[in-house]
């Protein structure tokens, strides 16, 4: 074999995680030298190397003491494996030790991969690494050189014996005594910065004060940082008297202290208001809500320039409102992490709602605010069939897991993957009450120390029960429950999560993910175990894990095959072959555009509200992973009319009787998501005002974008007049607005629809979920004229209308090509059919991640004006904005939409009526996107 090099790197399609595993299952022996390795690291490599054990494959592992980094752990569980010699090198203060080499040999090659990274998480999947990879015959100088150099330090180091384990761990937790002892030197205020969710939600919060705001909700997980974001926003507005406001007294003395901390040069005085203190001269006061509503009278409206309401979903107690009506400040703050409306009342509303900034799972893996997750999904016992048990027969569920057998099974695997940290610390999520005492007894049984807890359990049990799984010296293990502790609870060393019941719900499944996903002391990452039986409803996991804004089959199959490579940092999902291959099938067979699946969602979805009817679309933006309702409105044209039905409801239906508010709904609801905020700000603050100027609109879209072109707002204010709507629009759509060239005016279809208040809720719920999603998912960005955002999914009339198109739809309907000015967009398919077995049924496809090849239409010659255009758009600066599509439709008339893949450059060019053009694409095409739109998956 000649020698091949080649470059590995950490992405979002490959990592050098992938290279060494396939590595180890298919070498005939391997051999590592690395500086340094952890247990987070070596979790990662655990299926590889006993898949190695099992074909009887040796290795040997070669690392050092060199810095003290080494883990013990790691030392422990390598020395499990039977095919595995294990040395450690010892360095003094003369010599280190710096390698980071992985040899596998084969039949007749050698392949030597050798670089920055060591075996950590981080090293194997998320930092920014350099690793070269060589391949070569196992004669050449090169290789003989490497393997010599490798067994002269294999020679020069120690066995790990018990003796070196127990000197060394001994020396190990020493050593981070006295570290964690000197890290109090560095929490002085002048080495605390924002972290960039901190820093998103103050730039947000100044832009919505610059706007004239007085009010501001923001939306974060527990451990996110939410309490340290107030204070940097603090310290930078500087009040003269601040009033924080809690739920829970237990957080008072730690918010008081923080504060404290980044304000120790404000020359201010720091108080409480509990039922044993009352500090009520204090500039900065922290209360408990209890005793606030007991002696708020005390202050007068104006006494506090900031108030900040932390747990704000508890705002809309009685409690809370009288408080909230009392004080008038500068400026009031809501901080929470589940938005859900309580006693029918918004808490958006309470905050006018202004969502300074929202952080979702997905959000705070990116922003290393909460630790990556390693997921291990493993295939059931054989013994327990749940393919022909509904998701709602909890009882027969529970039934048929509670075997002795699956406990033992569970065990093994718990054992196997090991977790972080010195001391297990457990939840297991269960079917049912049942379920879960079983399981504790059992894990009692087996010497795990376990308790079970349920809903009738009081607060203190459960205090009690967390506080005893939270220290370090007393024997409890795991907390089993079914649901307790899906939100809300707050226990930041639990380092391992069992899902021992069917996945019935994204928003469940995330929901107790991340229970252990709270940064802690010097915890690296929390191991989750999940196992998988033959549900019909196991794909769901799929869903949650994905965690993407839009989805579909081929999305989701793309993400199995490749380990969910796009979740962020240090973040690992493996699956089993054959947990994997389930999935797969059932994505394959399930329609997630049929009504049975999308009324399967909205039933699940209201069980998790408590059986609450979802009335609004607002109620499905507070749930991370819920379903995305645009589906129930693609279905029925507006929500309301899939809620109808969902629920028998003849009210509801008499509502939609009213062809004025029934067509006006269906409008709104066909432009969501909306794909630029403009026109629903706008028509928001038309709620409240009869009339719109130019500037006013200006000012009111600033509220959720830095800057607007002043053409786009004047675009926006025609749109709203219908001046681009053809016959068959004008004739589906009431004439809402009138617009004179300066002002654009409610007409009396729109002021006599929003005086009822029942239609007015309903249309104010579209425009509200337009633009708080539309906020969650771009945020404040300006992206100029025309307003494109990369890689996001766009319909032919989307393009025309953030484009600021000037003319009809039926102008463009149906082109594959269509021009705005010299803005020209091209629409192109890849492929035509899901389930064809022809390649390609078009000569559209990409060359590489930064070229692509695009055929034009027949008719199309070099010297048409289309033609000479496409060829000379350069010097002519004419701009070519790329949209692609993998298939046309993926499931039966559900027309798919286009990605935007930003613009490209003509290279070269050929042939007539069809012209074959070559691209040169502005931005490289992100892998995973990459993946997902070239490569056909199937199944093994």
């Amino acid at each position: 074999m000649d020698q091949e090099n080649k470059l590995i790197v950490n992405s979002e399609s490959t990592n050098l995680l992938k290279e060494l595993t396939s590595s180890i299952e298919t070498c005939e022996r391997f051999y590592f030298s690395v500086a340094f390795m952890n247990f987070s690291g070596i979790q990662l490599l655990l299926e590889a190397l006993e898949e190695a054990n099992q074909r009887g494959v040796p290795g040997r592992i070669l690392t050092s003491t060199y810095l003290n980094f080494t883990d013990p752990k790691a030392l422990e569980r390598v020395r499990e494996f039977g095919n595995v010699d294990l040395k450690v090198f010892v360095t003094d203060q003369t010599v280190g030790f710096h390698t980071k080499a992985y040899i596998f040999e084969y039949k007749d090659s050698y392949k030597v991969i050798i670089g920055s990274s060591n075996v950590t998480q981080s090293a194997l999947k998320s930092n920014v690494e350099w690793n070269v990879e060589v391949i070569s015959k196992q004669d050449a100088s090169f290789i003989k050189q490497v393997i010599k150099e490798f067994n002269g330090l294999w020679e020069r180091s120690n066995d790990v014996t018990n003796q070196f384990l127990h000197d060394y761990n001994e020396l190990f937790q020493n050593l981070k005594q006295v570290t964690k002892h000197n890290q109090v030197l560095y929490e002085k205020a002048e080495y605390i910065a924002p972290n960039s969710m901190q820093k998103r939600a103050m730039e947000n919060l100044a832009r919505l004060r610059s706007m004239g705001e007085g009010k501001a909700l923001v939306i974060a997980a527990t451990g996110t940082g939410k309490t340290y974001m107030s204070a940097f926003d603090v310290r930078r507005v500087r009040p003269h008297r601040l009033l924080f406001v809690v739920h829970r007294e237990e957080i008072l003395q730690k918010a008081k202290e923080t504060f404290e901390k980044l304000m120790h040069d404000f020359n201010l005085s720091f108080g409480l208001l509990t039922g044993t203190q009352k500090d009520i001269q204090a500039d900065y006061i922290f209360a408990n809500i209890r005793t606030l509503a007991n002696h708020y009278e005390q202050f007068s409206p104006q006494e506090f320039d900031y108030i900040i309401y932390d747990e704000a979903h508890h705002a809309t107690a009685d409690s809370y409102q009288k408080v909230i009506d009392h004080f008038d400040p500068t400026f009031t703050l809501g901080m929470t992490a589940t938005p859900e409306r309580g006693d029918g009342r918004s808490i958006f509303d309470l905050f006018d709602q202004n969502v300074a900034l929202e952080v979702r799972l997905h959000d705070a893996l990116e922003d290393d605010i909460v630790v990556p997750f390693h997921y291990f999904g493993i295939t059931d016992i054989e013994g327990i069939d749940l393919s022909d048990v509904g998701v709602d027969n909890v009882k027969e569920i529970s039934k048929r897991l509670q075997v002795n057998e699956r406990v033992d099974f569970i065990i093994e695997k718990m054992k196997f993957y090991g977790h972080d940290g010195e001391k297990r610390k457990g939840l297991g999520f269960c079917a049912n009450l049942e379920h879960a005492r079983y399981m504790a007894e059992e894990f009692n049984n087996r010497g795990y120390h376990s308790r079970f807890l349920s809903g009738d359990d009081s607060g203190e049990v459960r205090q009690q029960a967390i506080e005893e799984l939270e220290d370090d010296a007393q024997p409890l293990q795991f907390l089993f429950t079914v649901d307790i502790f899906n939100e809300g609870v707050d226990i930041p060393s639990v380092n391992t999560v069992l899902m021992l019941r069917p996945t019935e719900s994204p928003i469940v499944f995330i929901q107790q993910l991340g229970r252990g996903l709270r940064k802690y002391q010097e915890k690296q990452f929390l191991t989750v175990l999940d196992f998988i039986g033959n549900h019909t409803k196991a794909f769901l996991i799929a869903i949650a894990l994905n965690g993407q804004r839009y989805y579909d089959k081929e999305s989701l199959k793309v993400a199995i095959t490749t380990d969910f490579a796009h979740l962020p940092g240090a973040t690992h999902v493996q699956m089993d072959k054959i947990s994997a291959n389930q999935i797969l099938e059932q994505i394959d067979q399930e329609k997630f555009m049929s009504a049975k699946y999308l009324k399967e969602q909205y039933h699940e979805f209201k069980k998790i509200r408590q059986g609450k009817v979802p009335y609004w679309l607002m109620d499905y933006y507070k749930y991370d992973g819920s379903p995305d309702p645009v589906k129930f409105i693609k279905k029925d044209r507006t929500y309301l009319n899939f809620l109808a039905k969902a629920e028998k409801d003849h009210q509801l239906t008499q509502l939609l009787g009213n062809e004025i508010f029934e067509r006006t709904l269906r409008w709104l609801s066909k432009q969501l998501p909306i794909k630029r905020p403009f026109d629903f700000a706008i028509m928001r603050y038309l709620l409240q005002h009869e009339a719109v100027t130019l500037e006013q609109a200006k000012t009111e879209i600033g509220k959720w974008v830095e800057e607007v072109a002043d053409d786009s707002v004047r675009h926006a204010m025609e749109y709203l007049s219908q001046t681009y709507f053809d016959t068959r629009e004008k004739g589906e759509v009431p004439q809402l607005f009138e617009w004179d060239g300066h002002v654009l005016k409610q007409t009396s279809v729109w002021s006599e629809l929003i005086a009822h208040p029942v239609y007015r809720d309903y249309v104010n719920d579209v425009i509200e979920y337009g633009l708080f999603r539309y906020e969650r998912e771009f945020g404040a960005v300006n992206y100029g004229v025309p307003y494109f955002k990369l890689y996001e999914q766009y319909k032919m009339r989307e393009v025309a209308l953030v484009a600021n198109y000037r003319k009809s739809h039926s102008a463009y309907r149906g082109s594959g090509l269509f021009k705005n000015g010299n803005e020209f967009f091209l629409f192109i398919d890849l492929h035509k059919e899901v389930d064809s077995d022809e390649k390609n049924h078009y000569n559209n496809k990409f060359i590489s991640r930064t070229q692509f090849q695009w055929e034009s239409q027949n008719k199309t010659t070099q010297s048409s004006a289309d033609g000479k255009n496409i060829i000379n758009h350069l010097s002519r600066r004419i701009h070519l904005h790329l949209f692609v599509r993998k298939y046309e439709e993926i499931e039966k008339n559900i027309t798919e939409p286009f990605i935007y893949i930003g613009k490209g450059n003509t290279i070269s060019y050929k042939n007539e009526r069809p012209i074959e053009f070559q691209f040169e694409l502005e931005n490289e095409v992100p892998e995973s996107l990459y993946i997902e739109l070239t490569e056909k998956v199937e199944l093994d």
